[in-house]
């Protein structure tokens, strides 16, 4: 494998068009932080253990399962497997990825069961977009 094979496969996978990297052209994933920080609080603030993925590497995590309807487990592979999914993640192949237990542990927080109205608009709003692109 040449030192510049992975930017120019990126490249062609992206003269394709593909639609996880059309939203993320429409959408600025930055303005859902905000709400994500707010509804998804971590209660333990010790300095020890692995620190947590970033809110928005999570939350992008859950549309790509909800959007293609696939598993935790097979989330984690896909992340792993497919270029399309690490470059709408913003992840490099060095990257740490979330396993299947982290992915389900970030849907089932309980915080996020009181913000459900949140994350429905949430929701809605990436949809919105998605239709828009597609």
């Amino acid at each position: 494998m040449g030192f510049f094979d992975f930017e120019f496969k990126m490249d062609d996978i992206k003269k394709h068009q593909p639609p996880l990297q059309k939203l993320n052209k429409v959408l600025d994933w930055e303005i859902f932080r905000p709400m994500l920080e707010s509804a998804l609080l971590n209660k333990n603030k010790a300095k020890s253990g692995r620190p947590p993925f970033d809110k928005i590497l999570m939350f992008n995590i859950i549309i790509l399962q909800r959007y293609f309807n696939i598993s935790d487990d097979q989330t984690e592979f896909q992340i792993k497997d497919r270029l399309s999914f690490m470059d709408f993640l913003n992840l490099e192949l060095s990257d740490k990825i979330p396993d299947a237990k982290t992915i389900w542990f970030f849907k089932d927080q309980p915080q996020k069961i009181r913000k459900k109205t949140m994350l429905v608009n949430l929701k809605s709003e990436v949809e919105l977009n998605m239709y828009l692109v597609l």
